[in-house]
């Protein structure tokens, strides 16, 4: 049973400029990170689709969904769905915060405390 709210209602156009802010502001932390030399994560970006890689070679894949208007995470840990609701992309199944979660996942498969800032 989901205990995620109801999505927002979006145009398409809307859905990708939102998931588009989504992938930017990762592929902007993820630079930073690089620059200050906090960890090396390589992001790569194809379309719709950004693959990060951790230095254990380990790796997260965030997805964008157009046909369902959602983002999905792929992370050693499992896969989470992740749905447009009031301004947050929010897990479908538990509710929780899409950049709470990629923080949670990058921080265990980078070793250290990593925090993504919501778009």
């Amino acid at each position: 049973m989901s205990v995620c709210p109801e999505a927002t209602p979006l145009s398409d156009a809307e859905y990708q400029r939102l998931s588009g802010q989504v992938l930017a502001a990762i592929e902007t932390a993820t630079d930073r990170w690089l620059q200050d030399d906090v960890i090396d994560i390589d992001a790569q970006r194809t379309g719709g689709l950004l693959e990060l890689v951790f230095p254990d070679d380990s790796r997260i894949v965030v997805n964008t969904q157009p046909p369902l208007q959602e983002i999905w995470l792929a992370a050693r840990a499992g896969g989470y769905h992740f749905r447009h609701v009031r301004g947050r992309w929010l897990d479908t199944r538990n509710g929780s915060d899409f950049f709470d979660a990629l923080s949670e996942h990058a921080s265990a498969q980078g070793g250290r405390e990593l925090q993504f800032p919501p778009t």
